[in-house]
């Protein structure tokens, strides 16, 4: 499968573990750094990658929650996996509750921690996830993190980091994407 030319499926080297289907955000494309670092911690745990490419704009009236969930669960309809992994950056975190209902492990980068969907949907799901945000994005609301902490999902919080886990200076942002490169790595490593 390609979109617009470029790859949206990836195999690992070795036999595949499972699936991840990775949902972008509305202007953050799976091309960008925390994704395309995600996809290739992934690909060296042994799973499959498909992405999702979409065009926000093209929702319309449609619910953003309910536009996510559709393309996710074509994505996942369409696969044999036994082991499935859903990776979210912002709009794509709005899958919470599709993973949620199907007790499917995730990576939440930039969750939407201020909508109280989102939210209850990482809240209800028993899976393992990892939530990435920093205290200078204002989606990200530090005490649901501290909740779902409790609750028991790990979290990487980065106080200087906004929602593109980024600061206005170049080398800091290096800095925060490979402390995220490096809490994903670690989270996949994990039985």
């Amino acid at each position: 499968m390609t979109f617009g030319g470029l790859p949206t499926r990836f195999e690992p080297t070795g036999a595949s573990r499972g699936l991840a289907i990775v949902a972008p955000g509305r202007a953050y494309s799976p091309a960008a750094p925390l994704l395309e670092l995600a996809r290739l911690a992934l690909l060296q745990h042994d799973l499959t990658v498909q992405q999702l490419w979409w065009d926000s704009t093209t929702r319309g009236d449609e619910d953003a929650e309910a536009w996510v969930r559709r393309h996710v669960a074509a994505a996942h309809a369409r696969e044999d996996a036994d082991h499935v992994l859903v990776v979210g950056k912002s709009l794509g975190t709005r899958a919470a509750s599709y993973a949620a209902e199907r007790g499917l492990d995730a990576i939440w980068f930039t969750p939407l921690l201020v909508d109280p969907v989102v939210a209850e949907g990482i809240a209800a799901n028993p899976g393992r996830q990892l939530l990435v945000g920093g205290l200078a994005d204002e989606l990200w609301d530090p005490a649901v993190a501290r909740e779902l902490a409790d609750a028991g999902c790990d979290v990487l919080e980065v106080p200087d980091a906004d929602h593109s886990m980024g600061t206005p200076d170049a080398v800091r942002t290096a800095e925060i994407h490979l402390e995220v490169a490096r809490a994903v790595e670690e989270w996949l490593s994990q039985p």
